[in-house]
Order: structure tokens, then sequence, then C-alpha cells
């Protein structure tokens, strides 16, 4: 079992804590906070082993757990990688793009793997129709939150809609052409509400919107491509596969058939795969575990969250 250790032990902190002490690929040696009041709490509480200093709890761990805020995560892996331990990084990567590029550097440099914490990629929705994402062409999100205070120290570009930038990285296999976008604080300091618009080179197009001052909570994504359209509900864990194919020459009587302009037929059908229940934030941790051991690719690598973080501050560079 990896030595696992925790840096940050805020909401997200304690829910990566508790994963992690139930984990069969892992040893939990315990955390460390920068508040030592909250710290003492936490070890009270859960009795989780509270480490005094950042550099004890490396030193005692064989991967590392980034749970802390942005501005921090660069420091926090800094000194992690200088020690030789795997790092797990929770999104965004790094508070800037030169940041996490010395940070995959780093990586390589001292022979550790890192993965950040794009959770939507193991969203069991996500997960169901990945396989069925080929070439989409046209892609639209809305990622809607309702007002909490945490998070809003960063543009809702990082809080919450970098999470669809990776998830539309991870399927659309073309550079980014250009990027157009705008956004409107209401409450925060930063922007509380964006959109944008994406274009790749292969001319697909993603519309994104994200919004942390709604009335109700949404994370719905849509993608259009040849002969498909699929839908996924990230929050609601659904998803809907449409799919049309060369109608029959003797269609039934309760086939869906469309003809176009040209006097092509097609028949519409259902395709909706089934979904597995799965805890996301631990299956993100465990693969990591499986990538140190076996020595593979982590699912979510460090070049992933640069380019979700490159894309966002491209974003943000509009405002």
């Amino acid at each position: 079992m990896l030595k696992a250790g925790v840096l940050g032990a805020g909401h997200l902190g304690k829910i990566h804590l508790r994963l992690l002490n139930q984990s069969e690929k892992y040893n939990l040696v315990g955390f460390y906070d920068a508040d030592s009041d909250n710290a003492k709490k936490v070890e009270a509480e859960f009795g989780y082993k509270y480490f005094d200093t950042i550099e004890a709890l490396i030193d005692a761990a064989d991967m590392v757990d980034i749970v802390t805020p942005t501005l921090s995560h660069f420091d926090c892996a800094k000194q992690a990688i200088l020690k030789g331990k795997h790092i797990f990084i929770e999104k965004p990567i790094t508070n800037t793009v030169e940041e996490a590029e010395k940070i995959r550097d780093m990586v390589a440099e001292y022979g550790v793997k890192g993965q950040v914490g794009h959770v939507e990629r193991f969203n069991p929705a996500f997960i169901a129709v990945k396989d069925d994402l080929k070439s989409p062409m046209f892609i639209e999100t809305h990622r809607l939150a309702e007002f909490n205070p945490r998070g809003t120290d960063v543009p809702v570009v990082l809080d919450l809609m970098i999470h669809d930038i990776d998830i539309i990285l991870s399927v659309v296999n073309s550079k980014v052409k250009s990027v157009n976008a705008s956004g409107v604080s209401v409450i925060s300091a930063t922007p509380d509400i964006a959109n944008a618009r994406i274009e790749f080179e292969n001319g697909c197009v993603a519309n994104l919107t994200a919004s942390r001052i709604s009335l109700k909570n949404m994370r719905k994504t849509r993608f259009f491509q040849k002969d498909a359209y699929i839908s996924v509900d990230f929050l609601e864990k659904k998803c809907e596969v449409v799919k049309m194919k060369d109608a029959p020459q003797n269609p039934g009587d309760f086939d869906m058939i469309l003809q176009n302009a040209e006097g092509e037929k097609k028949q519409i059908y259902f395709d909706n795969p089934e979904i597995s229940e799965n805890n996301a934030i631990l299956d993100e941790l465990e693969t990591f575990a499986d990538a140190i051991n076996n020595n593979t690719k982590p699912i979510v690598t460090l070049y992933d969250g640069t380019e979700a973080l490159r894309v966002a501050t491209m974003i943000i560079n509009q405002f």
C-alpha cells in the first residue's frame, strides 16, 4: 500500500482524508493544514494524524495529495517533487500556466507521477458515453450553481467552468483555434457568471456557460456529432444517446423516420448505455495509485491539467 499524506483539511480535504483512509490501495499517514486550530479539530474529530509541518508530512508519505487553496499548489507540489514524492493535485493545477509547466518539467526530471483532480472525468454518466463521443462538432455546456462564498476568491471560470473545459479538451482531438468570452461580476470581486465560445482547428465549436449565482444547480453538457446527439447530466448522473442510421426499406409502425431535403431517410433510435454507480473522487485517487504501482499513465495527466488551465486563462483574459 502506498503511504498517502494530505495537504489541506478544508471541505474537500476532509473528503479526501476519509476516502484515502477507507481505500485498500493507500495507507493514510496523516495530514497538514496551515490553520492549526482547524487541524487540531480535524485530528480530534476523525483521528487522522496531524503533522505540524509540511516537511514532516511529505517525508512520511509516498504520495502527497494537495487539496490546499490554488495559490499554494505550486509551492506544495514543488516541495513534494523535490523529495521524490508522487503528487495528486486538485484542480486547477496551479495559479498560472507557467507554474503548471514548471511542475510538469520537475515531475519528468525527478521521475515521479502526477495527476490533476478533474473529477468529472470519473463521473459515471460521462464514463458511460465516452466511447460514443467520436468527433463532436458542436458542444454546449451549462454549469450553474447556487451562491456559496467558498470558492469566490477565484473567477467562476477557475471555480466551475474549468471542469467542462477539461471534459471538452479530452474529447475534441484538435487544437484550440480561438476563444471569445465575456464575464460579469455580480456579488464577488471576480466574475460570477461567464460565457465562452471555443473554436477548434477541426471546425468544432464549444459554447460554455458557468454561473455561481443561479437559483438552481445544473451541470449539463450536450454533444452533437455526425448521426448522433449525446447528453450528459453530470449532476443527476444520467445520459441520453440518440443516434441515426439509414432507414430500413420497410420500417415498422413505431420506427422514427426522418427524411431530409435530398430525400435521404434516416431512422432515429435511442442507445442509452447502462450507468454504473461509483464514487468519482475515490476512483480518481485509486486509479492514480494504479498508475504509480503499474508505472502507467494517469487518467488525468499534468499535461491535461495544464491545457485546461491554459484555455481557462485565455477565457479570463477576455474579461
